[in-house]
């Protein structure tokens, strides 16, 4: 995948922890996640399923539309998820 701006969100398993990112690579970084090779809460929490992403076509998009979903509570992102991906599957072999 060539470098887009990508909002994305890991869980830890269903309806499990969950973290928002953003990227410019999000093939890199999913990888980079499932990997451990990146410090910090993904890491510590093993947040490693990739549920949801959205491809973006300029980075500043990217960053607002991460930042919105950060402050919104529990429910409505895990109805982000399911509106598109009901069953929670791990979209990274369709990335990879």
């Amino acid at each position: 995948m060539k470098k887009q701006a990508a909002v994305y969100i890991l869980a830890s398993k269903y309806n499990g922890t969950l973290h928002i990112g953003v990227t410019s690579n999000l093939t890199q970084r999913i990888w980079q996640h499932r990997e451990d090779l990146l410090e910090g809460f993904s890491r510590k929490y093993t947040v490693h399923f990739l549920v949801y992403y959205e491809l973006h076509e300029e980075m500043p998009t990217a960053i607002l539309c991460e930042k919105q979903p950060k402050k919104w509570n529990r429910q409505w992102k895990i109805n982000l998820i399911e509106k598109s991906n009901p069953e929670w599957k791990d979209l990274w072999p369709e990335l990879s």
